[in-house]
């Protein structure tokens, strides 16, 4: 009926020669909130949601209005997803993972150090009955319901620093690494021989600048984006921790919508969250580029000197998050076990399908 009365609103606007019809007012309204800039060539997050608008407003004839507010607009990480717990004001929500963490803290495995090998594990991994199945806790335990997983900033991390090149795991020693107010990031460092230093992201130039911190680690785009190369003289993507962000609705919301609108929002949201992923990596790709034009100097950490940050990384990570953090220790074998499974059954079928 309603995708009737949209059809005759427009024959009529074609009709009277053009004169704009009224507006027929959305059914529901769903109102996304998310921390990057609404800028649709600096960031993953913003395009997708442009995308995702148009895919819920087309799919469901105008009945869902989706309204985006970038750039932190509607509040912190915390504050937005707290609204959406409610769903009146705040619909929806993108944070990352040491907001997800706050609400479940169970995602906190998900920060595992050298968790994935690689872009396509990371992707298919967050793809998985496995995972969905996972951040089914999420709803249980704070009434958001799970969407996706997008790439914060690009996933795989590169460190910068104003003391050496690092091309091992013994060059992190005695390095000042600013690092998120993550206890997680904060016990990888100690366990690599750094010294972590947690600081807002606001502080960080400063810190870099004056000595409190020898260097960070972020995306290679976050590196470009804020010309770290002019506070830092050397930079190595070693990729130790993969980043993410977790795109999460309403239950309380997203229940009252009949079930084929739901569907529209599922969908797209799956739609958006493949095209993010292509985005970050190109972003990270741009960024990686563009520091070792800019860097003293720039490294790829080979293979096997990651192999050793994770064996003295993994250890150091198990031991807080099952000691100090209390996450069960089956939970965190189960989530790694899972990982390797679907780097195996990748391994496998690109043989099948590629070698034979």
């Amino acid at each position: 009926m309603r995708a009737t009365i949209l059809r005759t609103v427009a024959v009529l606007g074609v009709a009277t020669g053009g004169l704009a019809a009224p507006a027929i007012a959305a059914d529901y309204t769903m109102t996304v909130a998310h921390m990057y800039p609404d800028d649709l060539s600096n960031n993953e997050v913003a395009p997708s949601m442009a995308r995702f608008k148009q895919l819920v407003e087309t799919g469901t004839g105008g009945a869902v209005e989706v309204e985006v507010f970038g750039a932190g607009a509607l509040g912190s990480e915390v504050e937005t997803a707290q609204q959406a717990q409610a769903g009146r004001v705040v619909q929806s929500t993108i944070i990352s993972s040491g907001a997800a963490s706050s609400f479940y803290p169970a995602y906190q495995i998900v920060t595992t150090p050298f968790l994935f090998p690689s872009y396509s594990v990371a992707w298919t991994f967050f793809d998985t009955a496995w995972f969905a199945d996972f951040m089914q806790g999420m709803r249980e335990q704070s009434g958001l319901h799970y969407l996706g997983t997008l790439d914060d900033g690009g996933g795989f991390v590169a460190m910068t620093n104003n003391k050496r090149l690092i091309e091992t795991a013994d060059d992190i020693k005695g390095l000042r690494i600013r690092v998120e107010e993550n206890p997680a990031h904060i016990a990888t460092m100690q366990a690599l021989g750094a010294f972590p230093t947690p600081l807002p992201w606001g502080e960080v130039i400063t810190a870099l600048q004056t000595g409190l911190a020898d260097g960070q680690f972020n995306a290679p785009g976050v590196s470009a984006s804020f010309r770290l190369w002019e506070v830092n003289d050397y930079t190595t993507w070693t990729g130790h921790v993969y980043n993410t962000l977790t795109w999460v609705v309403s239950e309380a919301w997203f229940s009252t919508l009949p079930e084929e609108y739901r569907m529209v929002i599922v969908r797209s949201a799956r739609e958006a969250v493949t095209m993010s992923r292509g985005i970050a990596v190109q972003m990270s790709q741009l960024g990686w580029a563009k520091s070792c034009e800019e860097f003293e100097a720039c490294h790829v950490m080979a293979p096997e000197e990651k192999a050793k940050m994770a064996e003295i990384a993994r250890p150091a990570f198990r031991k807080w998050i099952t000691e100090d953090f209390g996450i069960d220790p089956a939970a965190v074998d189960a989530l790694w076990a899972e990982v390797e499974t679907v780097e195996a059954d990748l391994d496998a079928q690109w043989t099948a399908n590629y070698l034979q």
